[in-house]
This record gives C-alpha cells, sequence and structure tokens, in this order.
C-alpha cells in the first residue's frame, strides 16, 4: 500500500456537508442553521434540506417540526393610540407582576394569561398596546381570566425561574400550573380573546366530564383526561437537527444558534450545549453497498476518518458560552485496483473544538467553521506486473535447481564407495 500527497485536482465548485446535530437546551421554535463562507454567502435559517424533530426527556423523536418549511410571520394590531394614552384615558388593566406577588396571583386566578416580555423587544413593543386591550375586554366580557405581565429585564430572576428563552413568552397558567406549550400564534385582539375562550370552553368540558364520573374515576385516568382537555403537552426542550448543505469549496462555517422571526432570544438563557451524532463531508458513504465494503476493507485505518465527530458530547456548564469546532478537510482517493469498481473519492478531516466565551447582551452559536485543503491524499495499492511473477517463478524454477544439485553432489560424496 503506498499513500502520496498531490495537488487536488476535483473541479466541483460544491461540497455536500452532512449533520445530524443533537441541540440539549434548543426548542425546535429556535434552532436556525446559517451558513457563511468567504465568497460572501450569507445564508440565514436555512430549511432546504434540514429537518427538525422535538425529542423527549429520553432522547427520542417526539414531534416533527419541519422540512423546508419557512417559519410563519405571526400578525399584529395597530393601534391609534399608546400604551401610555391607553393607560391616560382608560386606566390600567394589565397586572403588573413581580417577584413577590407572581406565584400567589396565578394560584388566586384558577385561569391566568401572562405576558412575560423586556421592554427593549421590538416584538413586545408591538404587542404592548394589544396585551392592554386583552385585559380590557376579558375585564368586560366577565371572563374568569387573569391577565397579567411580567418585566424580565426589572424581574430577570422570576423569568430565569420560569424559564424564559424569547420574548415575548405568552404562557397560560391553570391553578397556577403553566400549560405547555406558549402561545406563538397571532398577536392580535381577536386571536388572543379566541385562544382565552377555547381554554374557558375546554376547561368547562374537562368539569362536566369530571362530574359525571364522580368520585369512583381513577387518578391516571382523571390526570389523562385533564392534561387532554387542558391541551397540555410537556415540552422537553431539545431539538435533533439534521440534514445536508451545498456549500462553495472555499473557507467558511455553519452554525445553529438561536433565532426567531417572531421574537427576540433571552440571551442569559441561551444554552447551546450540543451532540454531534454525524458530521461528514461528500456523498454519504453507503456501507451496504459492495464496491464501498470492497475498498474500505482494503484501506488501512489511518486514512478512514471521514467522521471523527460522531457521537462526541459538547457541553457547557454556564451561560454566555458555546463550543466552536475548527475543521480541516482533505479529499481523500482510495485506489485499490486498477478499475473504476476499485476506486472512490472521500473526505476526511481533523478537528479542534474549544469554548468561547460572548457578551452578556450577545447570543451564543455552535460553530462549525471548515477550510478545505488545496492538496488530496492518495492511496493506492500497488498490484504485481505480469513479468514481475514470470521473474519469481525463475527464481523459484533456479533456486530449487540449484538446491537439489548441492543435496545430489553432497549425498554423491557421503555415499561414494572407497577406493581398497
Amino acid at each position: 500500500m503506498r499513500t502520496a500527497i498531490s495537488i487536488d485536482e476535483n473541479t466541483d465548485p460544491q461540497i455536500r456537508l452532512n449533520f445530524n446535530i443533537t441541540m440539549l437546551d434548543l426548542h425546535c421554535d429556535y434552532a436556525s442553521v446559517d451558513v457563511w463562507d468567504a465568497l460572501g454567502t450569507n445564508r440565514q435559517n436555512v430549511t432546504k434540506n434540514v429537518e427538525k424533530w422535538q425529542l423527549d426527556e429520553t432522547g427520542r423523536r417526539r414531534v416533527f417540526s419541519g422540512r423546508n418549511r419557512e417559519t410563519r410571520e405571526v400578525r399584529h394590531d395597530e393601534h391609534d393610540m399608546t400604551l401610555e394614552e391607553m393607560h391616560e384615558e382608560e386606566g390600567v388593566h394589565a397586572v403588573e407582576l413581580n417577584e413577590n406577588n407572581f406565584k400567589d396571583w396565578v394560584k388566586e386566578n384558577e385561569m391566568a394569561f401572562v405576558d412575560m416580555y423586556a421592554p427593549w423587544c421590538i416584538w413586545c413593543q408591538k404587542l404592548a398596546p394589544t396585551w392592554e386591550q386583552l385585559a380590557k375586554q376579558v375585564k368586560q366580557e366577565g371572563m374568569p381570566v387573569g391577565v397579567g405581565k411580567v418585566d424580565c429585564v426589572q424581574h430577570a430572576l422570576l423569568c430565569r425561574e420560569e424559564k424564559v428563552m424569547a420574548f415575548p413568552t405568552l404562557r397560560w397558567y391553570h391553578n397556577g400550573e403553566a400549560i405547555a406549550p406558549d402561545y406563538k400564534m397571532d398577536r392580535t385582539v381577536t386571536a388572543l380573546v379566541g385562544f382565552a375562550k377555547r381554554k374557558l370552553d375546554m376547561d368547562e368540558k374537562f368539569k362536566e366530564w369530571d362530574k359525571k364520573q364522580g368520585a369512583e374515576s381513577d387518578s391516571e385516568v382523571r390526570e389523562r383526561k385533564r392534561q387532554l382537555y387542558q391541551q397540555h403537552r410537556p415540552e422537553h426542550p431539545s431539538c435533533q437537527v439534521s440534514g445536508f448543505l451545498m456549500v462553495n469549496r472555499v473557507p467558511g462555517n455553519f452554525h445553529v444558534e438561536a433565532k426567531s422571526k417572531n421574537h427576540n432570544l433571552n440571551a442569559a438563557m441561551t444554552n447551546l450545549s450540543h451532540v454531534v451524532n454525524h458530521l461528514s463531508f461528500g456523498e454519504p458513504i453507503q456501507a451496504v453497498n459492495r464496491k464501498t465494503k470492497r475498498i474500505l476493507k482494503q484501506a488501512p485505518e489511518e486514512h478512514k476518518k471521514f467522521s471523527p465527530m460522531d457521537s462526541s458530547d459538547y457541553l457547557t456548564k454556564d451561560y454566555h458560552q458555546a463550543y466552536h469546532h475548527y475543521i480541516k478537510v482533505v479529499s481523500t482517493h482510495l485506489n485499490m485496483g486498477s478499475s473504476a469498481a476499485n476506486k472512490m473519492m472521500t473526505y476526511q478531516f481533523l478537528e479542534q473544538s474549544q469554548v468561547v466565551f460572548y457578551d452578556e447582551d450577545n447570543v451564543p452559536e455552535a460553530r462549525f467553521s471548515y477550510d478545505l485543503s488545496p492538496m488530496s491524499v492518495v492511496v493506492q495499492k500497488e498490484g504485481r506486473k505480469w513479468y514481475d511473477y514470470l521473474t519469481s517463478l525463475c527464481a523459484i524454477i533456479g533456486g530449487t535447481f540449484t538446491t537439489l544439485g548441492l543435496i545430489d553432489a553432497t549425498l554423491y560424496k557421503v555415499f561414494k564407495p572407497k577406493k581398497l
């Protein structure tokens, strides 16, 4: 087996990048795959050929969160008056909540709808007058729903305890318990009031069912029914992002970042810990293919570093930090024979990873920077020519003849009759 280094003659303008990454503490709604390279490519929230799965606490796929699907922009109401003008003319209807009164308030109100916002968030600013109008209409219609709001800048500890990852977070509470998932539809008064009414209707249906069952109903069955009527689906903030990207053959990077078209992310609660299930370059290697199996069986182990990052964990212990990975890609030609059936071209790479620290106002990202080497590695299996075999055969015959001659001469001298 001979190994050589030569100039990479590959003329393809792009290379395929295959990935399968599990974000351990990032919801699929906020996981964005972005691509940048030295030619000026800057693609945000790539969805083509990218698949997202929401995972449960055991790591199993639970909810399919989209493939080739763009995030829909939510609608907002336009108001003639600002929030301050509404307060002056109509008074304050949405209750200001803080660390001291939050828990008691959500327990006092059997049903509660809370806006957790940041004053600097543009989406929160658009929502503020709508939220006040919602509180006003709920009160006018006599709906048994408390409408409150929390300033997550002034009360950061409370929002951290409630695990607020994005602004605004619109969360429904029932008897002090948060009902998942959070509200993520249109932010208009009509849509919000309709959502509250549906919650109330479902609660009434559950109470009717519970009344019919009486005291004999099984507690486990009752709890399942309660969650069903409340549309309560506890979510685990873990997302598997997989697929492939066609990237230019120049230095660049792709990164998974916490981002949303309809929210501003809370940098203080963004954790980019992740597991690289698979990462490779080029067409996926089909190990079950007979040609591939035959070639890889002959190739040396030191030239099989096609996906050295597979099944690697990259965990950060604190906020405002994330792993960055630096990858050097080298094209590799495995020539295990003279025919095309015994040749294949693939990519090996070496990587280094380190933790990068971010400012408190910046949202971290899990970055994978890659650079393609202008050189390629050629692994050549050296076969023997026909005349090599002929020369070897002649050498064996000649050696055998000589050896037999020596043995014959020795035996002749040993057993030669002596003259008297």
